[in-house]
């Protein structure tokens, strides 16, 4: 694309806010029914599991969907499937909105994840296109705003409509948002040419969808099944390894297989989308864990929790503002000092007990968001630097499936150690609460805490409390490690130069 293609002045941030608009709305729907959900449950008399598929569903259609975007971009145009995902989004929000009973709510969200599944790679897409090769870290960092910024509010906002509405309008809210998102589609972003027909490839695309659909489903009830104890499991487990092997197979034997074998032999883009796994991993964890946290130890109302994770926010904020003006410094100096930060800030997580204050909470939150800010958008520019245009709508589906895998796996795996850590500590701090110990006596204990009646209650309480603590620090600290693991992948990222996309060969 020359550079008189590429729209500027009020066109382009138009443009911009428009997909921004588009991004903000889907990352924050990722988020925002989690919080609402023992509400939804009550609210239609469903059960525990049953509501769980509102989050299943949405996920597991989304992860099945995107791939197919490539072809379909490259057959009917990006511009239209956009418009096409943008209207399913809002309609199917606004229907879930009014489900009437568990299983239309489900099956909204499901209908929500396939029209969604497209919203976040096609926005990185054409924000890439809208600017010129040296300016597209700068773009990425402020479309990483919209990514990150979206999960952080979608449990506050959520939790804030739920209390002081009703759970209905965490969907509503998405009505305004999708209407202007179309429009400003429609004005301001111009159509892709559309390419000649290209066969599609059923067997590939059925066999990727099988083994995604299932991998999603495994990660997703893993914990709710006990995991490998539940033939659930070993099925989706049986049935994705087989259906990922034949496509693979496929893949390189097929003439003209569903995803081009040229993106997985692009360095730059298989090293980015590794090492981005791996730090949307420390995101979501923390993220994951610290509003359990501060609620249910710590005893912060609903609001002051979500005021407690928005340094995270501000601080991420900061960071992309400030990747975005680094042009003359090497992007992987960029992204590893993004790491240390985030290890850094991670690690002084580890050290909080439960009379921690506000104040340490704040610093460790902005240090972290500050990393997570300096990474993101560079990361995203250097994934995409080599990849030739034509590849970039297949290759920000991919991009996205792989970071969406990356959190659905981080969660489960946070929740599962999480889990049984806690209940590991909880055996062992228990087996030193005995009529013998005489720390277990007054003067060492308060007047609460007794060997009859509500004493042992209250033991069995504060030790399960000491557990907890011990098990968050726990997930803390690995989340601290692998963000120093992490950073030797990153220098086998190429440079790109800052005027052209080029590789400059190391």
């Amino acid at each position: 694309m020359s550079g008189e293609q590429y729209p500027t002045g009020f066109r382009r941030r138009c443009a911009v806010f428009t997909l921004m608009a588009a991004t903000l709305m889907m990352s924050m729907d990722q988020t925002i029914a989690n919080v609402a959900l023992p509400h939804i449950q009550g609210s239609l008399s469903a059960t525990q599991e049953q509501a769980a598929w509102i989050l299943t569903s949405y996920i597991v259609c989304s992860a099945i969907t995107m791939p197919i975007l490539g072809w379909a971009c490259l057959r009917w145009g990006r511009k239209r499937i956009f418009l096409l995902s943008v209207l399913g989004f809002t309609v199917t929000s606004a229907a879930c909105g009014m489900a009437g009973n568990i299983n239309q709510i489900v099956l909204f969200r499901a209908l929500q994840g396939i029209s969604g599944a497209a919203l976040l790679p096609l926005s990185q897409a054409v924000m890439l296109d809208i600017h010129p090769p040296a300016e597209h870290k700068s773009a990425m960092n402020v479309w990483a705003i919209g990514v990150i910024f979206g999960p952080i509010m979608g449990p506050v906002l959520g939790a804030w409509i739920t209390d002081s509405l009703e759970w209905r309008w965490i969907f509503y809210i998405n009505l305004p948002v999708g209407i202007l998102a179309f429009l400003g589609l429609m004005a301001f972003v111009s159509e892709t040419k559309i390419g000649p027909r290209q066969p599609f490839d059923f067997f590939g695309f059925a066999t990727l969808a099988v083994a995604i659909g299932c991998i999603q489903l495994l990660i997703d009830r893993g914990e709710f099944k006990d995991w490998f104890a539940s033939n659930e499991i070993i099925t989706e487990a049986t049935v994705a390894g087989l259906a990922a092997y034949l496509f693979l197979v496929h893949s390189a034997t097929g003439p003209k297989p569903f995803i081009s074998p040229q993106i997985f032999f692009n360095r730059n883009f298989i090293v980015a989308s590794m090492v981005g796994i791996m730090q949307v991993s420390t995101f979501v964890t923390v993220m994951t864990l610290q509003p359990t946290f501060f609620q249910e130890l710590l005893g912060y109302p609903v609001l002051l929790a979500g005021v407690s994770m928005a340094p995270r926010g501000i601080g991420m904020m900061c960071g992309a503002l400030i990747s975005g003006r680094l042009h003359r410094f090497d992007v992987r100096h960029i992204v590893i000092v993004g790491f240390v930060l985030i290890a850094y800030g991670t690690w002084q997580m580890t050290v909080f007990s439960l009379g921690v204050d506000l104040w340490p909470i704040i610093t460790t939150g902005l240090i972290q968001g500050l990393g997570t800010g300096l990474i993101f958008g560079s990361l995203t520019a250097v994934a995409f630097s080599t990849l030739p245009p034509h590849l970039r709508t297949e290759g920000a589906t991919l991009y996205s499936l792989l970071r969406m895998f990356g959190t659905s796996l981080a969660i489960a795996l946070a929740e599962a150690r999480f889990t049984a850590q806690k209940q590991v500590l909880y055996n062992q701090l228990g087996q030193y609460v005995r009529p013998d110990n005489v720390l277990a006596q007054p003067p060492f204990v308060g007047p609460r805490f007794g060997f009859s009646g509500s004493g042992i209650a209250n033991f069995d309480f504060e030790v399960n409390r000491q557990a907890e603590m011990l098990g968050y620090l726990d997930d803390f600290r690995l989340v601290a490690l692998l963000a120093v693991f992490a950073i030797p992948f990153v220098m086998l990222l190429r440079r790109p130069t800052t005027s052209q996309n080029l590789v400059i060969a190391d």
